[in-house]
C-alpha cells in the first residue's frame, strides 16, 4: 500500500472512507479553495492532523506530481494471519449452528475489486478474507474507497500459499466451493451451507488449475441475459448471500 496518498479528491476519498491515516500534509502556499476546506473539515471530524509543509517537501515525495498542493500520509493496512481468521470462523460456527463463511481470492488483481468484496463480507457476515500475498491487489486507497470504508471491519490476510490455506481450512472442518463456469449445477442446486470457503478466481482467467483441484465442488450463477458473466464482485456477493439463504433455512428447519 503507498504511504502517501495524492491530490485533494483522493484525500477526500481516503477521509470519508476513514482510512487510517497518520497526517494531512498541506502546502503552505496551498489555495483555500471548496476542496481544501473539505479536507480540513474532515480531517478535524476524524481527528487527522493537518500539518503545514513548503511544498517542495509534497513535490519531493509525489511519484505522479500530482498533489495540488495536499498528500495524505497512509499508516500500513494491518493484515490479520490465517489463524486469526480460523479462530473467528470457528467461534461464528459456535454462535451460529455450526455455519461459517470464509472468501479466498484466487489472484484477484483490482483493488476496486477487493474492496467491493470486502464490502460484501461485512454485509453478509463472512468471517473474513484470504488473498495471497503476491500477485494480488492487496489494500490501497482504492480498496477503502470501493469498499466504503467496510476493509475497516474485515479481517483479511494475506497467504503464502493459497492451496495451504486450502487445506487448513479442510481440516477445520470446511467445503470449499469454488466459483467457476465449468460448474456442473448452479449455486441454487449446490450445498451452500454450513462451513464453507468460497473461492472466487483471477477476473480474466478464473481459478488457478491447482486451486480448481483443492475444491470439493464447483458453483456458478444461472444466467438468463446476453452477457457472458457478471465481474468478479458481483458474482461473489451473488454467491454469498446464496450461502446466507440456504444456512438460514436450514436453520429454521432445524436441521
Amino acid at each position: 500500500m503507498a504511504d502517501y496518498i495524492e491530490g485533494k479528491r483522493p484525500v477526500i476519498e481516503a477521509l470519508r472512507a476513514q482510512m487510517p491515516l497518520i497526517s494531512v500534509l498541506m502546502a503552505d502556499n496551498v489555495q483555500q479553495d471548496s476542496q481544501i476546506k473539505d479536507i480540513l473539515r474532515k480531517a478535524k471530524q476524524y481527528d487527522v492532523p493537518v500539518k503545514t509543509v513548503p511544498r517542495k517537501v509534497l513535490d519531493e515525495r509525489s511519484e505522479r506530481g500530482s498533489h495540488q498542493g495536499v498528500m495524505a500520509h497512509a499508516k500500513p493496512y494491518q493484515y490479520s494471519s490465517v489463524t486469526d481468521i480460523l479462530k473467528i470462523a470457528e467461534r461464528d460456527a459456535e454462535k451460529n449452528n455450526g455455519a461459517a463463511l470464509v472468501v479466498l481470492l484466487d489472484h484477484i488483481t483490482d483493488a476496486g475489486n477487493l474492496g467491493a468484496i470486502a464490502r460484501s463480507v461485512d454485509v453478509i457476515g463472512a468471517s473474513g478474507l484470504i488473498i495471497p500475498g503476491k500477485r494480488s491487489a492487496s489494500v490501497t486507497a482504492a480498496t477503502y474507497k470501493s469498499s466504503a470504508g467496510a476493509i475497516n471491519h474485515v479481517r483479511c490476510a494475506q497467504a503464502t500459499n493459497l492451496a495451504s490455506a486450502i487445506d487448513r481450512l479442510k481440516k477445520a472442518g470446511f467445503w470449499v466451493a469454488g466459483a467457476s463456469e465449468k460448474a456442473q449445477h448452479t449455486v441454487w442446486k449446490a450445498p451452500l451451507y454450513g462451513k464453507i470457503a468460497l473461492v472466487m478466481g483471477n477476473e480474466a482467467e478464473g481459478l488457478a488449475r491447482l486451486t480448481l483441484e483443492k475444491c470439493d465442488f464447483l458453483v456458478k450463477l444461472p444466467q438468463a441475459g446476453h452477457v457472458g458473466s457478471l465481474n468478479v464482485a458481483q458474482a461473489c456477493t451473488a454467491v454469498m448471500y446464496e450461502w446466507m439463504r440456504q444456512t438460514t433455512v436450514r436453520a429454521a428447519e432445524g436441521e
